[in-house]
């Protein structure tokens, strides 16, 4: 049996189709060449672009922090008791004499009682020492009265026996007997007179002592009436009861904290800077305070130079005093101004690109369909912008996105 084979087909009929198909494989091998060596693609949508601007960038330095009183008042327990009761809870308004709480000392009521019961009886010894006094001063000026009253007399019979002397109707013994009887009675008397000068001073003396006893428990009675009178706690300020660390039935000690009242009109913001940001600041910059109702114009007026969790304090003092929307511990953001550069280039800052730093960041070409690595310095921040000081121009156009994970490229391509 006769088996018939079929002709084989020749790969290319004709001379023209080989020359279309070379055609085609140099059209796509120029496609590549034309393709940069290291380009890699990225979706648009994927990038977030930032156009170069030029004009005055103002320096800002952001913080956040919170309101609080310029004018506070610190209680303080004056001595050990218990809280009795509780009249007012945080957050509550305040005049200066509100009753925050009660506190009770069993033991230092006795005290107060005591302490009264001593002030009356050295006030009882004072009065008993006084008429003491002058009983013993009328005494002795009735001796001198007496004394005053023979010495007169024997003073009348000297006077009159001096002309009988003479006469020889008083002997001579006589005479001279009556003039030593006046001496000595003259002495009596000068002498009684100054016991009873010196008996007047003792009795100021002593009653000045007395006296003094009696300051003594006054000052006693007056130190433990005012540890009394602190049981009752009185806010001392008109503003709001901003802490209230103690519970009922709770037991205190001596100094420990009771309450804190702050004033609600006279308020200062204390914001947390970043201790990067410290070189920039100075005490007189001007501010801006966003209570996220409003925003209201500031001052510096402290920088502490303590650092804590990496951020340093600063205070900001409301220019034209604290807005309605402002009360104490009040959450705040704050923008200090520390200075403004003219007319200069600023972009929205790049992901992970910080100030006075040099970076390598993707360049976008006019269509936007390409971008190549430009380096680029940067100066001076503000906010979300950071000013450009070399390697781009005003209205370029640049990759803010983090593209380290094309660490290896110096072009990309961009595709819808």
């Amino acid at each position: 049996m006769d088996i018939i084979k079929p002709k084989k087909r020749p790969l290319i009929k004709h001379p023209l189709m080989l020359g279309g198909a070379a055609l085609a494989f140099v059209a796509f091998t120029s496609t590549l060449l034309l393709l940069p060596d290291s380009a890699y693609k990225v979706e648009r949508e994927r990038l977030m672009l930032g156009t170069v601007q030029r004009g005055d960038l103002q320096v800002v330095v952001d913080g956040y922090g919170r309101l609080r009183s310029d004018k506070q008042t610190l209680i303080t327990a004056l001595t050990a008791a218990n809280v009795e009761k509780i009249m007012l809870r945080p957050g509550a308004e305040v005049q200066s004499d509100s009753i925050i709480m009660q506190l009770s000392n069993p033991e230092l009521m006795r005290d107060l009682d005591a302490a009264e019961t001593s002030l009356e009886q050295e006030e009882a010894n004072l009065r008993r020492l006084v008429l003491n006094n002058q009983r013993d001063v009328l005494a002795e000026e009735a001796i001198l009265a007496e004394l005053n009253s023979n010495y007169q007399v024997i003073k009348l019979r000297r006077e009159a026996e001096d002309e009988l002397v003479k006469s020889g109707v008083v002997s001579q013994l006589t005479y001279q007997t009556t003039v030593l009887r006046q001496e000595q009675m003259k002495k009596r008397v000068d002498l009684q007179k100054q016991r009873i000068n010196h008996l007047r001073k003792v009795a100021v003396e002593s009653e000045l002592i007395q006296r003094e006893q009696i300051n003594q428990a006054q000052t006693q009675l007056q130190s433990i009436q005012q540890r009394t009178d602190r049981l009752t706690v009185r806010a001392g300020l008109d503003g709001i009861l901003q802490r209230l660390p103690v519970e009922l039935g709770q037991g205190v000690n001596p100094g420990q904290e009771l309450a804190l009242i702050g004033s609600e009109t006279d308020l200062l913001a204390l914001v947390q800077v970043p201790q990067s940001k410290a070189e920039q600041l100075e005490v007189g910059q001007p501010a801006e305070i966003d209570t996220r109702r409003e925003k209201v114009e500031g001052v510096v007026t402290r920088i502490t130079p303590e650092v804590r969790d990496g951020n340093i304090e600063v205070e900001i003092a409301f220019s034209a005093g604290a807005p309605e929307s402002a009360r104490p511990q009040l959450n705040v953001d704050a923008r200090i101004f520390t200075a403004t550069m003219e007319d200069t280039l600023f972009v929205e800052r790049p992901i992970n690109v910080q100030r006075h730093s040099e970076a390598n960041l993707f360049l976008m070409n006019e269509n936007e369909e390409e971008a190549s690595l430009q380096p680029i310095s940067f100066g001076e921040e503000s906010g979300r912008y950071i000013q450009i000081t070399q390697g781009l121009n005003e209205a370029d156009r640049i990759i803010l996105s983090d593209m380290t994970h094309f660490n290896e490229a110096e072009h990309i391509l961009i595709v819808d």
